[in-house]
């Protein structure tokens, strides 16, 4: 498993991108950078709360991961532990395929200071998607920042 870092600067209030980060309609918009046919979420990003990170698989059906968020301090902090995938519609939490990524985490930091929030995202990747997530969260932060900053 490889940890990912990334960041960005947002000219906005942390309230202003935390609720732009994970708002379900801005959230669809930032995340398009990850899936051109649109990613959603369903559940809430409350700590203990379950959440599915959906799309459209390319089958005709819904694919994505299922996580728990460990930790939700509004406007500070965000931290979800994958629990598995769903692959056509169907969840797996039991499959080598899955066994790979559970326990994996993905975290959200948000710092503000002078009015600009620093977003600092860490991603604990297996190694065959590293490259792609590489590339695309650079592009996901950069309409993250442009939604915020026009909602600022």
């Amino acid at each position: 498993m490889e940890k990912l870092k990334f960041e960005v600067k947002i000219n906005a209030p942390a309230r202003t991108v935390w609720a732009t980060m994970l708002d379900d309609a801005t959230y669809r918009e930032w995340t398009s950078a990850f899936s051109e046919t649109g990613s959603f979420y369903e559940g809430d990003w409350n700590t203990g709360s379950e959440i599915r990170f959906l799309g459209p698989d390319g089958e005709g059906s819904v694919g994505g991961m299922i996580a728990t968020v460990e930790e939700s301090r509004p406007h500070e902090f965000v931290s979800l532990r994958y629990l598995g995938q769903i692959v056509g519609g169907v969840e797996d939490r039991t499959s080598d395929a899955a066994k790979e990524f559970i326990g994996a985490h993905e975290n959200y930091s948000f710092t503000e200071a002078d009015g600009i929030t620093k977003v600092e995202v860490e991603v604990e990747s297996v190694d065959e998607w590293a490259a792609m997530l590489n590339d695309t969260w650079p592009v996901a932060l950069a309409k993250l920042k442009d939604l915020a900053e026009a909602r600022a």
